[in-house]
C-alpha cells in the first residue's frame, strides 16, 4: 500500500470516527445531564453539611478507583467484542481507563477550580498518588473484560461514578458558600468532565483500533 492510500484510509477513519463521536455524544447528553444534576445535589449537601466536605478526599478515592475499574471493563470489553485480542486489549484498556478517567475526574475539574479561583484548588492524579490502588483495579477490569466482555451496565454506572468523583474533587477546593453563578459554572464543568471523556473512553477510543471488517 502506497503512502497516498494510507492517507486516504486515515482520512476515512477520521471521518467515520467524527460521525460516531457526534452520534454518541448526542445520545449520551441526557443521561450525562442527569448525572451532573446529581453532582450539584451532592455539592449542595456538602456546602451545608461540613462533615461531607471534610471527608471529600476520602470519598474521591473511593469513587475514582471504582470509576477506573468500570471504565477498564467497558473500554477493554468494547475492543474485545469487536475482535480485539492479546496485548492490544491490555494497552487499549489501560490507556482508555487510566488516561481518560484522569482527565474526567481530575484534570477537567481542576481546570474549573482554577478558572473559578476556588480557595483550595488541587490536582489529584490517582494512578500516581495512589498507584497501588488505581493501577491494580484497572488491570482487574481489563482481565475480567478479556474473559467476559460486557459494556451496558458498566458504562451507565461509570458515568455516574465519574460525575460524583469530579464533584468531590471540586468540593476539596471549596471552603465556603458559593454564589449561584459559580454553582452553575460548576454544573457545566461536571457535565463537561463526564460527557466527552466517558464517551471517548468507553466507545470512541477502543473502536479506533478495531479493524473495519469487525465494526
Amino acid at each position: 500500500m502506497q503512502i497516498n492510500e494510507y492517507v486516504d484510509v486515515f482520512r476515512m477513519r477520521i471521518h467515520e470516527s467524527s460521525k460516531l463521536i457526534a452520534k454518541e455524544l448526542l445520545r449520551h447528553a441526557p443521561f450525562t445531564s442527569f448525572g451532573a444534576v446529581t453532582g450539584l445535589v451532592i455539592l449542595l449537601l456538602a456546602i451545608h453539611r461540613q462533615p461531607i466536605a471534610s471527608v471529600s478526599y476520602n470519598i474521591f478515592y473511593i469513587l475514582h478507583p471504582i470509576h477506573v475499574l468500570l471504565s477498564a471493563l467497558v473500554t477493554a470489553g468494547m475492543y474485545r467484542l469487536h475482535g480485539g485480542k492479546g496485548w492490544a486489549v491490555f494497552l487499549i484498556g489501560y490507556t482508555g481507563s487510566i488516561g481518560i478517567a484522569t482527565i474526567s475526574d481530575s484534570i477537567v475539574p481542576y481546570a474549573g477550580e482554577m478558572l473559578l479561583q476556588l480557595p483550595n484548588p488541587g490536582i489529584h492524579i490517582g494512578f500516581i498518588e495512589k498507584w497501588w490502588l488505581i493501577n491494580p483495579l484497572a488491570l482487574i477490569g481489563i482481565a475480567i473484560a478479556y474473559q467476559r466482555p460486557a459494556t451496558k451496565f458498566p458504562h451507565a454506572g461509570h458515568v455516574l461514578l465519574s460525575t460524583w468523583a469530579s464533584t468531590f474533587h471540586i468540593i476539596m477546593a471549596l471552603d465556603a458558600m458559593v454564589n449561584w453563578i459559580v454553582f452553575l459554572v460548576i454544573g457545566f464543568f461536571l457535565f463537561l468532565s463526564v460527557w466527552f471523556p466517558c464517551c471517548l473512553s468507553d466507545i470512541i477510543f477502543p473502536l479506533l483500533f478495531v479493524k473495519e471488517d469487525n465494526l
